[in-house]
């Protein structure tokens, strides 16, 4: 069985997936170089620990400027971005440059992945990377959603996921900054952290409201794989204006974030009524421990 019959026997959606195997090999490789830097770190703490306190002015300045340029190429983070995405995220310092040691290990990545990707993904949903912008690109991303986070959706909101990441930056590479913040609200966000990137996936024009279109585009793509009635779409309609009557507190015939936020705060399980935006609780679990 070649590798696109494989695809398709995975799951019902073929654009919405990325072969495994590259899924395996980035994480893989993410693991790998972790793992070294933690060896790296405890090889450094013992050695910082023999160190007699007659070093010159010079020999400190010496070995302060070489650990800078090895805490540079490890991806730690400078001390003033440090201290803001503390106090952004909910991440410990330790976490924090972990996820930047990711960050980096995934941006270096990023052209070897995105052509070995190329070779196995249908033309038309590849996206040319952007050479003159350092960050991950939505090749690499899809696949972390798909094979890290458990995210096993249709193409619009894999790329509604993607450009939702980075507020301020749609549809560019993730910058470090928006790496961090981002997963700080995928893995750990409050209830109104969640609700509120939820909320802008599925707004898929980005005008502040999830309408009746949105809604059937959205739940159309979730609902109908195989249609075998004459019209699926006026099953899908019937459902959207169902779902509308429970969404649509103020009854101006669409949700807004207020809407959203008050349904959801009612009836958590309705967080994701358009389609899968956030990790499974096993993938959070399997990821927060590798950092």
């Amino acid at each position: 069985m070649n590798a696109k019959s494989r695809d398709a026997t995975r799951s019902p959606s073929k654009n919405a997936q990325t072969p495994p195997q590259k899924g395996t090999m980035i994480m893989k490789s993410v693991s790998i170089f972790l793992a070294s830097g933690r060896r790296a770190s405890n090889q450094n703490r013992k050695s910082g620990g023999a160190r007699t306190q007659g070093q010159t002015g010079s020999t400190r300045a010496s070995k302060a400027n070489k650990r800078s340029r090895m805490e540079d190429a490890s991806g730690k983070l400078n001390p003033k971005m440090m201290e803001m995405l503390k106090k952004r995220t909910h991440f410990s310092k330790d976490e924090l440059e972990s996820l930047c040691r990711i960050y980096k290990k995934l941006v270096s990545n990023c052209q070897f992945t995105s052509r070995a990707l190329a070779a196995s993904t249908p033309s038309s949903i590849i996206a040319k990377p952007h050479a003159m912008v350092e960050g991950i690109d939505r090749i690499v991303f899809r696949e972390l959603l798909h094979s890290t986070f458990d995210i096993v959706t249709e193409e619009t909101l894999m790329e509604r996921i993607f450009t939702s990441w980075d507020r301020g930056h749609e549809g560019l590479p993730i910058r470090l900054e928006g790496w961090v913040i981002g997963l700080s609200v995928f893995l750990r966000g409050t209830p109104i952290e969640r609700a509120s990137f939820c909320f802008r996936v599925y707004d898929l024009n980005s005008d502040g409201f999830i309408t009746k279109d949105e809604m059937f585009t959205l739940l159309r793509n979730c609902l109908i794989k195989q249609p075998q009635d004459e019209d699926p779409d006026e099953g899908v309609k019937d459902f959207v204006e169902i779902v509308l009557k429970k969404f649509d507190i103020d009854k101006d015939g669409k949700v807004s974030f207020q809407d959203f936020c008050q349904t959801v705060g009612e009836e958590p399980l309705l967080m994701e009524a358009f389609g899968q935006c956030l990790p499974t609780d096993t993938a959070v679990q399997s990821f927060l421990a590798t950092l």
